[in-house]
């Protein structure tokens, strides 16, 4: 999909991009509610695949899960044939109520509670109370047809396990909208089926953070910062701008891949006047490092890879997740962590994931970081919306790169961002 540069000037946002290049966001990108209603018809609901779950969370014919595409919610849902996967918004056609108030469940059908009009799990309306009337007193319109007035059904596109919906009929096939390049990557951690390395749920966390969605997407687009915030990964060595490493976008810039491979933890270059390693920390149960190469990694020890808009997917060392990003206005979100590990996984691996995903989640002892950083800025946002920022490093230019000193991933993004939004 071409970024839409040429709308009308009528249908263009304001110009509020005062600096003469990518790297100068200005704060409104964060705080303005007007261009935060905008994002969510062009970008959300518009030609945008979004994550909405893994299959695994569905097992069974009538499973359902709620979750959201923007700020709308949806219900994931296993159809009766127990193969494919419909998702639906949560919104009964007949008054508008949200039938739906479970988060996770079985049905047969979806009934909305109001006026129990009923529908199919592809969400095809199939009953509507009184509607011939009683004693041939009320009833519908003799020319109302059922067909008409089902709940609004959104594309679905499912790739080894992982399940996006888009509510744009635009939106292009779903391996085309991620590119090869990052294709590539997503399919190292979600392979084919028949690899015997299907998805297994391990449990959730989530939290809510008072900053804008975007800044969370650049948060796993800027490879600078990990070695310099996060004292557990420049201590133990888990992430440092000395390892082997490779920044990888797709064409036009939305998503991208932070690909790296560990090495070993001690002082050197990368810790010269860095605040935060701790030479001399030591672990009381250090079995949280305990890492073991997988087969599959060829390599990498890590892999972070943004797809625009609202999912991340994460590879570190044995911990694995999908991190689903919820906008709730433009200076908050929700964000919504799905542990996972693999059908052949021994015990001793569940174990080891789960335990490794303690660096992770709300109390994370790497991504708690990250929550308070992004508050930060937000806040300094709030307050300074004739300011921004300057996201310089490695220059002014997009895409990848063979280093993690750079913030070309995050440039990129708002190049594309920019187009999108007509700015």
């Amino acid at each position: 999909m071409n970024a839409p540069h040429d709308q009308p000037l009528h249908e263009r946002a304001p110009s509020i991009w005062q600096g003469e290049t990518l790297a100068e966001v200005p704060f409104r990108a964060y705080t303005d509610a007007e261009l935060y209603a905008r994002e969510l018809e062009r970008i959300f609901y518009g030609p945008h695949w979004c994550y909405v779950g893994l299959a695994a969370e569905v097992p069974k014919p009538g499973d359902f899960k709620r979750t959201f595409v923007g700020e709308r919610q949806v219900v994931m849902v296993r159809d009766s044939d127990g193969t494919s996967i419909n998702v639906v918004e949560n919104r009964c056609a007949h008054r508008g109520m949200q039938f739906c108030q479970s988060n996770f469940g079985n049905v047969p059908n979806f009934q909305c509670p109001y006026h129990q009009w009923n529908y199919d799990l592809k969400g095809n309306l199939t009953a509507v109370p009184y509607r011939r009337g009683i004693r041939k007193q009320g009833g519908m319109p003799a020319d109302f047809q059922m067909q008409g007035h089902g709940l609004t059904q959104l594309r679905v596109a499912v790739h080894n396990g992982v399940v996006f919906a888009s509510f744009d009929p635009a939106t292009p096939p779903l391996a085309e909208y991620l590119s090869p390049a990052v294709l590539k990557y997503f399919e190292r951690v979600f392979p084919d089926p028949s690899s015997g390395r299907e998805p297994v749920l391990l449990g959730y966390s989530r939290q809510r953070i008072p900053g804008n969605w975007k800044l969370m997407q650049e948060n796993i687009k800027d490879p600078y910062h990990p070695g310099l915030l996060h004292v557990f990964f420049v201590t133990f060595g888990l992430w440092r701008p000395d390892q082997q490493s490779r920044m990888i976008t797709d064409p036009l810039h939305r998503h991208a891949c932070m690909i790296s491979q560990r090495n070993a933890a001690g002082a050197g270059e990368a810790t010269q006047g860095v605040s935060t390693f701790r030479e001399n920390l030591k672990l009381q149960d250090d079995r949280i490092l305990d890492v073991v190469t997988e087969p599959w990694w060829n390599g990498p020890t890590v892999c972070m890879t943004t797809i625009f808009p609202s999912l991340i997917v994460q590879q570190q060392v044995n911990s694995l997740s999908t991190r689903h990003i919820v906008p709730r206005g433009p200076g908050t979100f929700d964000f919504v962590w799905t542990h996972f590990g693999y059908t052949d996984d021994t015990p001793e691996m569940t174990r080891r994931r789960l335990r490794q995903a303690n660096l992770f989640g709300p109390a994370g002892y790497v991504s708690a970081d990250d929550g308070e950083a992004i508050e930060c800025v937000q806040r300094g946002a709030t307050v300074h919306e004739s300011a921004g920022t300057y996201s310089a490093m490695d220059g002014f230019g997009v895409g990848g790169a063979d280093h993690m000193v750079t913030e070309s991933l995050i440039r990129g993004m708002y190049g594309y961002w920019r187009g999108v939004m007509g700015i």
